[in-house]
């Protein structure tokens, strides 16, 4: 039986829908008060027979820092999907970061080491790769420098700590490190805020850009990865390197409206991160625009997927088809 973490977000309703889809008996983790129905949801967008396939699905209520709940679920687990993380830049919620995404991913591993799993396949981020400082292409083998990291990938890179860490204790591990995400259904978060922003037409964009890549495709990559004899290996999964400016024009096109034309300059950003910290000061609202979001938009990486296309013969999928699907499905439940 196959174990997923993170169901209830965009990666991990994907997954596991295909996994469901290929007949694999999957349990699924989720927290008190998560929203099962949006995974239902997200199914619902590639299958008439979303229900059916949903429901089986043997969800079971845990955390993963919640050691006794977890040893319930690993019960006769043979494969790991770990995908769940807490997913914020904001320097104050640290701790938080550390403890979800660091010491939960320890527990996680420790408990795949204690059921004797066949195998972990863990979803990084490219946050966690190294960035490199002449301007070449980054890898997988580009050095780790936390200098320029912000506090996600900080503790995302510390759990593969974890996870390599593993690896030397006898668990075959796969890492993926995808890009920006993109998929359907998220609207509110992650890569779905893209969409709800450029419906907004604010006529802005920011400089510099990050590596994109389907969710299907990130699925995919997971579920190869976890198929085939490799092990003990990470894999960059990004499909296109774009720009800010490129990624809000597809979006605004397949929707109809108006692209952004105007480049945020840094000096207005600098302004927008100060004013952001005052709101946050009195109103507690946590902060969106820090420092590491500016240098990011400053020093660009460039981030090559030629691994796993050479090593599993992989085939990315068309971004721009990516964002016409999830543009009409933004359309129908927001226009």
């Amino acid at each position: 039986m196959i174990l997923v973490t993170g169901g209830t977000g965009l990666l991990g309703a994907h997954l596991l829908l295909k996994l469901v889809e290929a007949g694999h008996s999957v349990r699924a983790i989720h927290r008190k008060g998560s929203d099962l129905k949006r995974v239902e949801k997200v199914f619902g967008y590639y299958r008439k027979d979303a229900k059916e396939l949903f429901d089986a699905i043997a969800w079971v209520l845990a955390d993963i820092n919640d050691i006794p709940a977890l040893e319930i679920a690993f019960k006769n687990i043979t494969h790991v999907y770990h995908a769940a993380a807490l997913i914020s830049f904001n320097p104050e919620d640290l701790k938080k970061l550390q403890k979800i995404n660091t010491e939960g991913t320890a527990n996680i591993v420790n408990l795949c080491i204690a059921n004797n799993v066949k195998k972990l396949c863990y979803s990084s981020t490219i946050g966690a790769i190294g960035r490199s400082i002449d301007g070449s292409t980054t890898n997988e083998e580009t050095p780790w420098t936390p200098q320029e990291a912000n506090v996600y990938g900080l503790t995302k890179h510390a759990a593969e700590m974890e996870v390599w860490r593993g690896s030397q204790e006898g668990l075959p591990v796969v890492m993926v490190n995808p890009g920006v995400i993109v998929g359907p259904g998220f609207w509110d978060s992650g890569s779905g805020a893209l969409f709800t922003t450029a419906l907004k037409t604010y006529g802005y964009y920011p400089p510099g850009g990050t590596g994109f890549i389907s969710v299907l495709d990130v699925v995919a990559m997971m579920i190869d990865l976890m198929q085939s004899p490799v092990k003990n290996e990470r894999y960059i999964a990004v499909t296109e390197n774009w720009t800010y400016q490129k990624i809000l024009g597809e979006i605004t096109q397949e929707l109809g409206i108006k692209s952004p034309t105007n480049e945020l300059k840094f000096w207005q950003l600098e302004i927008g991160r100060w004013l952001d910290s005052l709101r946050n000061l009195f109103l507690k609202s946590g902060r969106s625009i820090t420092k590491s979001h500016i240098r990011s938009l400053k020093n660009r990486q460039i981030f090559d997927n030629r691994k796993i296309k050479a090593e599993l013969d992989f085939e990315f999928r068309s971004l721009r088809n990516e964002i016409r699907f999830c543009c009409e499905k933004f359309r129908e439940e927001n226009l």
